[in-house]
Protein backbone atom coordinates (compact mmCIF):
# COMPACT_ATOMS: atom_id res chain seq x y z
CA UNK A 1 0.00 0.00 0.00
CA UNK A 2 1.27 3.44 -0.90
CA UNK A 3 2.04 5.54 2.16
CA UNK A 4 1.65 9.18 2.96
CA UNK A 5 -1.49 10.16 1.03
CA UNK A 6 -3.46 13.16 2.25
CA UNK A 7 -7.10 12.07 2.11
CA UNK A 8 -10.21 14.21 2.46
CA UNK A 9 -13.28 12.12 3.33
CA UNK A 10 -16.65 13.78 2.97
CA UNK A 11 -19.52 12.28 4.96
CA UNK A 12 -22.12 15.02 5.10
CA UNK A 13 -24.66 13.42 7.46
CA UNK A 14 -22.80 10.51 9.06
CA UNK A 15 -20.34 11.74 11.66
CA UNK A 16 -17.70 9.07 12.39
CA UNK A 17 -17.47 10.29 15.98
CA UNK A 18 -20.90 8.75 16.56
CA UNK A 19 -19.35 5.35 15.92
CA UNK A 20 -17.10 5.76 18.95
CA UNK A 21 -20.02 5.74 21.41
CA UNK A 22 -22.05 3.45 19.24
CA UNK A 23 -25.60 4.34 20.24
CA UNK A 24 -26.25 6.75 17.34
CA UNK A 25 -24.00 5.05 14.83
CA UNK A 26 -25.42 3.71 11.59
CA UNK A 27 -23.60 1.73 8.95
CA UNK A 28 -22.03 4.74 7.22
CA UNK A 29 -20.80 6.26 10.49
CA UNK A 30 -19.10 2.99 11.38
CA UNK A 31 -17.71 2.51 7.87
CA UNK A 32 -16.16 5.98 7.65
CA UNK A 33 -14.69 5.78 11.17
CA UNK A 34 -13.15 2.35 10.66
CA UNK A 35 -11.85 3.02 7.15
CA UNK A 36 -10.27 6.33 8.20
CA UNK A 37 -8.65 4.81 11.28
CA UNK A 38 -7.24 1.84 9.38
CA UNK A 39 -5.86 4.06 6.61
CA UNK A 40 -4.17 6.19 9.26
CA UNK A 41 -2.54 3.13 10.80
CA UNK A 42 -0.98 2.49 7.39
CA UNK A 43 0.61 5.95 7.30
CA UNK A 44 -2.03 8.06 5.56
CA UNK A 45 -3.46 11.34 6.89
CA UNK A 46 -7.22 11.64 6.86
CA UNK A 47 -9.56 14.55 7.47
CA UNK A 48 -13.24 13.69 7.64
CA UNK A 49 -15.65 16.52 6.85
CA UNK A 50 -19.16 16.18 8.28
CA UNK A 51 -21.94 18.69 8.92
CA UNK A 52 -22.05 20.59 12.20
CA UNK A 53 -25.17 19.60 14.14
CA UNK A 54 -24.62 21.51 17.37
CA UNK A 55 -23.63 25.14 18.03
CA UNK A 56 -21.41 24.07 20.93
CA UNK A 57 -19.54 21.22 19.21
CA UNK A 58 -15.79 21.59 18.68
CA UNK A 59 -14.86 22.55 15.13
CA UNK A 60 -12.10 19.91 14.96
CA UNK A 61 -11.72 16.69 16.90
CA UNK A 62 -9.02 14.05 16.76
CA UNK A 63 -10.64 10.67 16.11
CA UNK A 64 -7.32 8.85 16.48
CA UNK A 65 -3.70 9.34 15.44
CA UNK A 66 -3.75 10.49 11.83
CA UNK A 67 -7.52 11.20 11.65
CA UNK A 68 -9.22 14.54 12.27
CA UNK A 69 -12.96 15.14 12.10
CA UNK A 70 -13.86 18.68 10.98
CA UNK A 71 -17.38 20.01 11.38
CA UNK A 72 -18.68 21.97 8.40
CA UNK A 73 -20.98 24.97 9.04
CA UNK A 74 -23.67 24.24 6.46
CA UNK A 75 -27.25 24.99 7.40
CA UNK A 76 -28.51 25.40 10.97
CA UNK A 77 -26.31 23.86 13.68
CA UNK A 78 -28.87 21.26 14.67
CA UNK A 79 -29.78 17.69 13.80
CA UNK A 80 -31.71 17.48 10.53
CA UNK A 81 -32.99 14.41 8.68
CA UNK A 82 -30.60 13.63 5.85
CA UNK A 83 -33.40 13.96 3.31
CA UNK A 84 -33.62 17.67 4.27
CA UNK A 85 -29.94 18.47 3.74
CA UNK A 86 -29.82 19.07 -0.03
CA UNK A 87 -30.50 22.87 0.23
CA UNK A 88 -27.37 23.19 2.38
CA UNK A 89 -24.98 21.18 0.21
CA UNK A 90 -23.82 24.17 -1.87
CA UNK A 91 -22.72 25.87 1.34
CA UNK A 92 -21.01 22.63 2.39
CA UNK A 93 -19.17 22.53 -0.95
CA UNK A 94 -18.03 26.15 -0.71
CA UNK A 95 -16.57 25.47 2.71
CA UNK A 96 -14.69 22.46 1.36
CA UNK A 97 -13.36 24.54 -1.53
CA UNK A 98 -11.90 27.07 0.90
CA UNK A 99 -10.26 24.33 2.95
CA UNK A 100 -8.84 22.55 -0.11
CA UNK A 101 -7.30 25.79 -1.37
CA UNK A 102 -5.48 26.12 1.95
CA UNK A 103 -4.46 22.49 2.23
CA UNK A 104 -4.83 20.50 -0.96
CA UNK A 105 -5.63 16.79 -0.46
CA UNK A 106 -4.30 14.13 -2.81
CA UNK A 107 -7.77 12.62 -3.18
CA UNK A 108 -11.33 13.26 -2.04
CA UNK A 109 -13.47 10.28 -1.04
CA UNK A 110 -17.17 11.14 -0.93
CA UNK A 111 -19.56 8.95 1.05
CA UNK A 112 -23.23 9.16 -0.01
CA UNK A 113 -24.62 11.10 -2.95
CA UNK A 114 -24.87 14.52 -1.30
CA UNK A 115 -21.23 14.24 -0.22
CA UNK A 116 -20.35 13.62 -3.86
CA UNK A 117 -22.26 16.73 -4.90
CA UNK A 118 -20.42 18.80 -2.27
CA UNK A 119 -17.08 17.35 -3.40
CA UNK A 120 -17.75 18.25 -7.03
CA UNK A 121 -18.57 21.81 -5.99
CA UNK A 122 -15.33 22.00 -4.02
CA UNK A 123 -12.93 20.69 -6.68
CA UNK A 124 -14.53 22.17 -9.82
CA UNK A 125 -11.58 24.50 -10.33
CA UNK A 126 -8.96 22.17 -8.86
CA UNK A 127 -7.12 19.09 -10.12
CA UNK A 128 -8.16 16.84 -7.24
CA UNK A 129 -9.54 13.38 -8.06
CA UNK A 130 -12.84 12.28 -6.54
CA UNK A 131 -13.67 8.75 -5.44
CA UNK A 132 -17.35 8.09 -4.75
CA UNK A 133 -19.03 5.50 -2.52
CA UNK A 134 -22.82 5.78 -2.63
CA UNK A 135 -23.62 3.33 0.22
CA UNK A 136 -27.18 3.23 -1.19
CA UNK A 137 -28.69 4.20 -4.53
CA UNK A 138 -31.83 6.27 -4.90
CA UNK A 139 -33.04 4.30 -7.91
CA UNK A 140 -33.08 1.11 -5.82
CA UNK A 141 -34.75 2.79 -2.87
CA UNK A 142 -37.45 4.28 -5.11
CA UNK A 143 -38.06 0.93 -6.80
CA UNK A 144 -38.77 -0.80 -3.50
CA UNK A 145 -40.33 1.97 -1.41
CA UNK A 146 -42.34 3.82 -4.04
CA UNK A 147 -44.36 6.63 -2.50
CA UNK A 148 -42.79 5.97 0.91
CA UNK A 149 -39.41 7.12 -0.41
CA UNK A 150 -38.68 10.49 1.20
CA UNK A 151 -35.49 11.21 -0.79
CA UNK A 152 -35.32 14.50 -2.72
CA UNK A 153 -36.64 14.16 -6.27
CA UNK A 154 -33.26 15.25 -7.64
CA UNK A 155 -31.42 12.33 -6.05
CA UNK A 156 -31.47 9.84 -8.93
CA UNK A 157 -30.38 12.42 -11.53
CA UNK A 158 -27.55 13.65 -9.31
CA UNK A 159 -26.39 10.09 -8.66
CA UNK A 160 -26.44 9.42 -12.39
CA UNK A 161 -24.23 12.44 -13.07
CA UNK A 162 -21.85 11.55 -10.26
CA UNK A 163 -21.53 7.96 -11.46
CA UNK A 164 -20.50 9.24 -14.88
CA UNK A 165 -18.31 12.18 -13.84
CA UNK A 166 -16.17 11.18 -10.83
CA UNK A 167 -12.75 9.59 -11.26
CA UNK A 168 -13.77 6.29 -9.66
CA UNK A 169 -16.87 4.78 -8.08
CA UNK A 170 -16.36 2.21 -5.36
CA UNK A 171 -19.29 -0.20 -5.26
CA UNK A 172 -19.70 -2.36 -2.18
CA UNK A 173 -21.26 -5.33 -4.00
CA UNK A 174 -21.60 -6.89 -7.44
CA UNK A 175 -25.31 -6.06 -7.41
CA UNK A 176 -24.46 -2.37 -7.03
CA UNK A 177 -22.15 -2.59 -10.05
CA UNK A 178 -25.11 -3.77 -12.13
CA UNK A 179 -27.22 -0.85 -10.92
CA UNK A 180 -24.44 1.68 -11.60
CA UNK A 181 -23.91 0.43 -15.15
CA UNK A 182 -27.65 0.80 -15.73
CA UNK A 183 -27.27 4.43 -14.58
CA UNK A 184 -24.65 4.95 -17.28
CA UNK A 185 -21.41 4.51 -15.33
CA UNK A 186 -18.36 3.35 -17.27
CA UNK A 187 -17.51 -0.11 -15.94
CA UNK A 188 -13.80 0.68 -16.40
CA UNK A 189 -14.16 3.30 -13.66
CA UNK A 190 -15.97 1.01 -11.24
CA UNK A 191 -14.24 -0.96 -8.50
CA UNK A 192 -15.77 -3.33 -5.95
CA UNK A 193 -14.54 -2.98 -2.39
CA UNK A 194 -16.85 -4.38 0.30
CA UNK A 195 -17.55 -2.88 3.67
CA UNK A 196 -15.43 -4.23 6.49
CA UNK A 197 -15.86 -5.62 9.97
CA UNK A 198 -13.79 -5.31 13.14
CA UNK A 199 -12.72 -8.94 13.54
CA UNK A 200 -11.24 -8.30 16.99
CA UNK A 201 -14.42 -6.87 18.47
CA UNK A 202 -16.72 -9.21 16.57
CA UNK A 203 -15.21 -12.57 17.43
CA UNK A 204 -16.42 -16.01 18.54
CA UNK A 205 -14.62 -15.46 21.84
CA UNK A 206 -15.93 -13.12 24.50
CA UNK A 207 -18.90 -12.39 26.71
CA UNK A 208 -22.24 -13.96 25.86
CA UNK A 209 -25.54 -12.24 26.64
CA UNK A 210 -27.94 -14.14 28.90
CA UNK A 211 -30.31 -16.48 27.07
CA UNK A 212 -32.97 -19.09 27.62
CA UNK A 213 -32.70 -22.77 26.76
CA UNK A 214 -34.76 -22.26 23.59
CA UNK A 215 -33.21 -22.12 20.13
CA UNK A 216 -32.52 -18.41 19.67
CA UNK A 217 -33.10 -16.58 16.41
CA UNK A 218 -31.75 -13.03 16.36
CA UNK A 219 -32.74 -10.08 14.19
CA UNK A 220 -30.72 -6.85 14.38
CA UNK A 221 -31.38 -3.59 12.59
CA UNK A 222 -33.57 -0.56 12.18
CA UNK A 223 -37.24 -1.26 12.71
CA UNK A 224 -38.67 -0.18 9.38
CA UNK A 225 -40.90 -2.28 7.11
CA UNK A 226 -38.26 -2.82 4.41
CA UNK A 227 -36.09 -4.74 6.87
CA UNK A 228 -38.57 -7.63 6.73
CA UNK A 229 -38.74 -8.33 10.46
CA UNK A 230 -42.44 -9.11 10.05
CA UNK A 231 -41.51 -12.01 7.77
CA UNK A 232 -39.27 -13.46 10.50
CA UNK A 233 -42.11 -13.21 13.02
CA UNK A 234 -44.50 -14.99 10.66
CA UNK A 235 -41.90 -17.69 9.99
CA UNK A 236 -41.41 -18.24 13.72
CA UNK A 237 -44.91 -19.72 13.94
CA UNK A 238 -43.62 -22.76 12.03
CA UNK A 239 -40.34 -23.16 13.95
CA UNK A 240 -41.41 -25.09 17.02
CA UNK A 241 -39.83 -24.13 20.31
CA UNK A 242 -37.63 -21.33 18.94
CA UNK A 243 -37.57 -17.78 20.26
CA UNK A 244 -36.92 -14.57 18.33
CA UNK A 245 -34.98 -11.67 19.82
CA UNK A 246 -35.39 -8.40 17.92
CA UNK A 247 -32.73 -5.73 18.53
CA UNK A 248 -33.11 -2.26 17.08
CA UNK A 249 -35.48 0.66 17.02
CA UNK A 250 -35.82 3.06 19.93
CA UNK A 251 -34.37 2.59 23.41
CA UNK A 252 -36.02 -0.16 25.43
CA UNK A 253 -37.98 2.31 27.52
CA UNK A 254 -39.57 3.86 24.42
CA UNK A 255 -40.65 0.68 22.63
CA UNK A 256 -44.29 1.03 23.65
CA UNK A 257 -44.52 4.37 21.83
CA UNK A 258 -43.06 3.14 18.53
CA UNK A 259 -45.47 2.58 15.62
CA UNK A 260 -43.40 -0.14 13.97
CA UNK A 261 -43.02 -2.03 17.24
CA UNK A 262 -46.81 -1.88 17.67
CA UNK A 263 -47.28 -3.24 14.15
CA UNK A 264 -44.81 -6.07 14.71
CA UNK A 265 -46.39 -6.97 18.06
CA UNK A 266 -49.78 -7.21 16.38
CA UNK A 267 -48.31 -9.54 13.74
CA UNK A 268 -46.80 -11.67 16.52
CA UNK A 269 -50.18 -11.86 18.25
CA UNK A 270 -51.93 -12.89 15.03
CA UNK A 271 -49.28 -15.55 14.44
CA UNK A 272 -49.65 -16.86 17.99
CA UNK A 273 -45.99 -16.28 18.91
CA UNK A 274 -46.19 -13.32 21.30
CA UNK A 275 -44.65 -15.37 24.10
CA UNK A 276 -41.68 -16.27 21.89
CA UNK A 277 -40.83 -12.79 20.57
CA UNK A 278 -38.73 -10.32 22.58
CA UNK A 279 -38.01 -6.70 21.68
CA UNK A 280 -34.84 -5.42 23.37
CA UNK A 281 -34.66 -2.01 21.69
CA UNK A 282 -31.53 -0.22 20.59
CA UNK A 283 -28.32 -2.01 21.57
CA UNK A 284 -25.03 -0.05 21.81
CA UNK A 285 -22.37 -1.37 19.45
CA UNK A 286 -20.11 -2.34 22.32
CA UNK A 287 -22.79 -4.79 23.48
CA UNK A 288 -23.63 -6.22 20.06
CA UNK A 289 -20.96 -8.96 19.95
CA UNK A 290 -22.21 -10.51 23.21
CA UNK A 291 -25.79 -10.46 21.93
CA UNK A 292 -24.77 -12.07 18.63
CA UNK A 293 -22.83 -14.79 20.46
CA UNK A 294 -26.01 -15.68 22.35
CA UNK A 295 -27.83 -16.58 19.11
CA UNK A 296 -28.06 -19.91 17.32
CA UNK A 297 -28.96 -18.27 13.99
CA UNK A 298 -28.86 -14.62 12.91
CA UNK A 299 -31.71 -13.82 10.52
CA UNK A 300 -31.54 -10.88 8.10
CA UNK A 301 -34.41 -10.75 5.59
CA UNK A 302 -34.80 -7.25 4.10
CA UNK A 303 -36.67 -6.52 0.88
CA UNK A 304 -33.44 -5.02 -0.45
CA UNK A 305 -30.05 -4.25 1.07
CA UNK A 306 -27.20 -2.25 -0.53
CA UNK A 307 -24.63 -4.14 1.55
CA UNK A 308 -25.72 -5.20 5.04
CA UNK A 309 -23.33 -5.15 8.00
CA UNK A 310 -25.24 -7.48 10.31
CA UNK A 311 -24.46 -10.72 8.40
CA UNK A 312 -20.75 -9.84 8.42
CA UNK A 313 -20.77 -9.14 12.14
CA UNK A 314 -22.61 -12.40 12.78
CA UNK A 315 -20.18 -14.39 10.63
CA UNK A 316 -17.27 -12.72 12.43
CA UNK A 317 -18.75 -14.01 15.69
CA UNK A 318 -18.92 -17.50 14.24
CA UNK A 319 -22.70 -17.56 13.81
CA UNK A 320 -24.62 -18.94 10.81
CA UNK A 321 -26.76 -16.47 8.87
CA UNK A 322 -30.06 -16.86 7.07
CA UNK A 323 -30.51 -13.91 4.73
CA UNK A 324 -32.58 -12.67 1.82
CA UNK A 325 -30.98 -13.26 -1.55
CA UNK A 326 -30.81 -9.54 -2.33
CA UNK A 327 -28.18 -6.87 -2.90
CA UNK A 328 -24.90 -7.21 -1.04
CA UNK A 329 -26.14 -10.19 0.98
CA UNK A 330 -25.68 -12.38 -2.09
CA UNK A 331 -21.96 -11.56 -1.98
CA UNK A 332 -21.35 -11.92 1.74
CA UNK A 333 -23.42 -14.99 2.66
CA UNK A 334 -22.39 -18.12 0.78
CA UNK A 335 -25.48 -20.30 0.46
CA UNK A 336 -24.82 -23.74 1.87
CA UNK A 337 -21.41 -22.76 3.27
CA UNK A 338 -21.76 -19.88 5.76
CA UNK A 339 -25.54 -19.88 5.97
CA UNK A 340 -28.58 -19.96 3.74
CA UNK A 341 -30.08 -17.51 1.26
CA UNK A 342 -33.88 -17.35 0.93
CA UNK A 343 -36.31 -15.44 -1.31
CA UNK A 344 -37.26 -12.03 0.12
CA UNK A 345 -40.77 -11.53 1.51
CA UNK A 346 -41.49 -15.26 1.69
CA UNK A 347 -42.12 -16.27 5.33
CA UNK A 348 -42.92 -19.89 4.49
CA UNK A 349 -39.67 -20.44 2.57
CA UNK A 350 -37.84 -18.80 5.47
CA UNK A 351 -39.62 -21.07 7.95
CA UNK A 352 -38.72 -24.22 5.97
CA UNK A 353 -35.06 -23.18 5.90
CA UNK A 354 -34.98 -22.37 9.61
CA UNK A 355 -36.67 -25.64 10.54
CA UNK A 356 -34.04 -27.59 8.63
CA UNK A 357 -31.17 -25.66 10.22
CA UNK A 358 -32.18 -25.60 13.86
CA UNK A 359 -32.49 -29.38 13.86
CA UNK A 360 -28.94 -29.81 12.54
CA UNK A 361 -26.44 -28.61 15.14
CA UNK A 362 -23.49 -29.98 13.17
CA UNK A 363 -24.34 -27.90 10.11
CA UNK A 364 -24.87 -24.82 12.26
CA UNK A 365 -21.40 -25.24 13.73
CA UNK A 366 -19.83 -25.79 10.30
CA UNK A 367 -21.54 -22.70 8.90
CA UNK A 368 -20.31 -20.64 11.84
CA UNK A 369 -16.69 -21.71 11.41
CA UNK A 370 -16.80 -21.14 7.66
CA UNK A 371 -18.30 -17.70 8.17
CA UNK A 372 -15.50 -16.68 10.48
CA UNK A 373 -12.88 -17.86 7.98
CA UNK A 374 -14.57 -15.95 5.18
CA UNK A 375 -14.66 -12.72 7.16
CA UNK A 376 -11.02 -13.03 8.18
CA UNK A 377 -9.88 -13.59 4.59
CA UNK A 378 -12.05 -10.99 2.81
CA UNK A 379 -13.73 -8.47 5.10
CA UNK A 380 -11.24 -7.51 7.80
CA UNK A 381 -10.65 -3.76 7.72
CA UNK A 382 -6.99 -4.17 6.80
CA UNK A 383 -8.04 -5.79 3.49
CA UNK A 384 -10.68 -3.15 2.80
CA UNK A 385 -8.32 -0.25 3.57
CA UNK A 386 -5.55 -1.71 1.42
CA UNK A 387 -7.84 -2.07 -1.58
CA UNK A 388 -9.23 1.44 -1.06
CA UNK A 389 -5.78 3.03 -0.78
CA UNK A 390 -4.71 1.31 -4.00
CA UNK A 391 -7.66 3.01 -5.75
CA UNK A 392 -6.67 6.36 -4.27
CA UNK A 393 -3.14 5.97 -5.63
CA UNK A 394 -4.45 4.91 -9.04
CA UNK A 395 -6.77 7.89 -9.49
CA UNK A 396 -4.17 10.35 -8.20
CA UNK A 397 -1.60 8.99 -10.66
CA UNK A 398 -4.09 9.03 -13.55
CA UNK A 399 -5.15 12.59 -12.81
CA UNK A 400 -1.51 13.73 -12.62
CA UNK A 401 -0.76 12.00 -15.93
CA UNK A 402 -3.78 13.65 -17.60
CA UNK A 403 -2.69 17.09 -16.38
CA UNK A 404 0.84 16.48 -17.60
CA UNK A 405 -0.38 15.39 -21.02
CA UNK A 406 -2.51 18.51 -21.45
CA UNK A 407 0.13 20.99 -20.33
Amino acid sequence: MSAGLKIAMVSEHANPLAAVGGVDAGGQNVHVAALAATLARHGHRVTVYTRRESPTARARTKLCDGVTVELVPAGPPQVLPKDELLPHISEFGRYLSEQFQRTRPDVVHAHFWMSGLAAQTAVSAESIPIVQTFHALGVVKRRHQGERDTSPMERVDIERRLACDVDRVIATSSDEVFELVRLGADHHRLSVVPCGVDIRRFSPRGDVAPRTSRVRLLSIGRLVPRKGVDDVIRALAFVDGAELVIAGGPASGQLDDDEEVARLREIAACAGVTDRVSFVGQVPRLQLPALIRSADVVVCTPWYEPFGMVPLEAMACGKPVVASAVGGLVDTVVDGATGRLVPPRDPRALADTLCDLVEDSETLAEFGKAGRRRVESRYAWQHVAKATATIYSDVARQRAAAIGASS
